[in-house]
């Protein structure tokens, strides 16, 4: 069975007793570990490993000894409870030897784990988790982390003295770091103020998150692809000062509007077009991009490629005196006001 996005949190805070198995994957294996570890903690409790209430092998050890699967799934331990087995790194060297082992689940086995990196919809491990009873499928989306995951990770680092003003703050530097990334940042901030019982300021943040300019490039494409010109200069004059190079603001804002026309594009349908984009993308992001090919048409977007495609080649003469940043902005706006045409 495979789960929804609505449905993925409830499933790992509370998981259902007696499941035969569950699939993890995703491109982030940060993300993908993290979730793993809480669906363990969920289903077995804080302390499975020191009952030995939870067994780990190996995709190389399981290749070298398939029965092991089938025999460490079956065997009781010392302890009463929930068990898991735990099988890493999954790929579909292994997936016929998973098969085997859930086929041969009965009531009273170990719950068998799998976590695996991104997974194509033709898998034969993703297909099986998908389509069978009683064991699910979940895809770790590289969404940017919501509220309620940034609260968690402050809860566990052990930071206090948060306000509501840099709860704001870190939900948003979230949507800009990589989930590892994040918590590391957090965990620091936690040891930054250990035994300092003051709130945590503006500041203090700033000291122990590492700078990204990302999500600011994001932000000037996502006004410019609203059709917003007017807030073009503003957002590129606040990325002046981070030190962003204007050819990286043309590269981000070409790569962009190539990946529309790829989706608009296709003979097959905008759906087929954004499941075709390397690297691949999933969830909102998927719907955005879609939505947004969509908006534009591949006649405006075909446009700006064409308008960008000269911004480049300008940054780059030898000719070109006009301060760049300029260039750009003056370029940027150009093609945010196409829409309106």
């Amino acid at each position: 069975m495979k789960l929804t996005n609505r449905d993925i949190t409830s499933f790992f805070k509370s998981p259902p007793k007696g499941i035969t198995g569950v699939l993890i994957y995703g491109n982030d294996l940060m993300r993908v570990s993290d979730k793993r570890q809480q669906f363990i903690r969920s289903l077995l409790g804080p302390n499975a490993e020191e009952e030995m209430r939870l067994t780990r092998i190996s995709r190389e050890n399981l290749k070298k000894a398939p029965e092991q699967a089938i025999d460490l799934c079956k065997a009781q331990g010392f302890f009463p409870g929930e068990r898991a087995l735990l099988l890493e790194e999954a790929n579909e060297t292994v997936a016929d030897t998973i098969i085997t082992a859930i086929d041969a689940w009965q009531d009273g086995d170990a719950t068998i784990v799998v976590t695996a990196g991104s997974l194509k919809p033709t898998s034969n491990l993703r297909k099986f988790f998908e389509q069978k009873k009683n064991i699910f499928s979940v895809p770790i989306y590289d969404n940017p982390m919501n509220k309620f995951e940034v609260e968690k990770i402050i809860a566990e680092s052990g930071l206090q003295n948060i306000t509501q003003e840099i709860l704001n703050q870190l939900v948003t530097i979230a949507s800009e770091l990589k989930p590892g990334d994040f918590k590391q940042s957090v965990n620091k901030l936690a040891l930054y103020k250990l035994n300092d019982e003051t709130p945590v300021t503006y500041q203090d943040v700033i000291n122990c998150t590492p700078a990204s300019n990302e999500a600011a490039i994001d932000e000037v494409l996502n006004v410019i692809l609203a059709g917003n010109e007017f807030k073009v200069s503003q957002i590129l004059g606040r990325l002046r000062s981070q030190g962003v190079l204007p050819v990286t603001l043309v590269i981000a804002a070409t790569r962009h509007f190539k990946a529309l026309f790829s989706i608009i594009s296709n003979p097959n349908g905008v759906s087929v077009g954004a499941a075709a984009l390397r690297p691949p993308i999933y969830g909102p992001r998927k719907e955005k991009l879609i939505n947004q090919a969509q908006k534009w048409g591949p006649v405006k977007i075909k446009n700006a490629i064409k308008i960008l495609t000269a911004t480049d080649l300008k940054l780059r003469s030898a000719d070109q005196r006009a301060p760049q940043m300029a260039l750009v902005e003056r370029h940027l706006i150009r093609i945010a006001m196409l829409l309106k045409n």
